[in-house]
């Protein structure tokens, strides 16, 4: 990437660095709620018990997709996975307006 103004390198450092941070606090948060043993099945596909990353939590979360409503019907998350499930909850994530569609795992 290339800049041509300091006031602009310093906003993409800061963007960056926001951004880490927002990274650092979703895997402290997971880890946090999972209680003493930080450990989870459902990240890898042999389903081993392992302390969940932040790059793992977000490479689940990036599968979501985000109905969108109209005025009668309210926009839902369609989760295909019961990891995901597990990890908004984890995070503190109302999971009430969620859709799961006809097959999931």
């Amino acid at each position: 990437m290339f800049v041509q103004h300091n006031h602009r390198v310093a906003a993409l450092i800061q963007v960056i660095c926001l951004a880490l941070l927002v990274f650092c606090l979703i895997e402290r948060q997971v880890r946090r709620a999972l209680g003493p043993e930080q450990t989870m099945t459902g990240l890898y596909p042999d389903n081993r018990r392992v302390r969940p990353t932040g790059r793992m939590i977000l490479y689940h979360l990036g599968e979501l997709t985000l109905r969108i409503g109209n005025v009668t019907d309210p926009p839902t998350v369609q989760i295909t996975r019961g990891v995901q499930l597990h990890l908004l909850e984890l995070l503190g994530i109302e999971v009430t307006r969620t859709r799961w569609p006809q097959t999931c795992d």
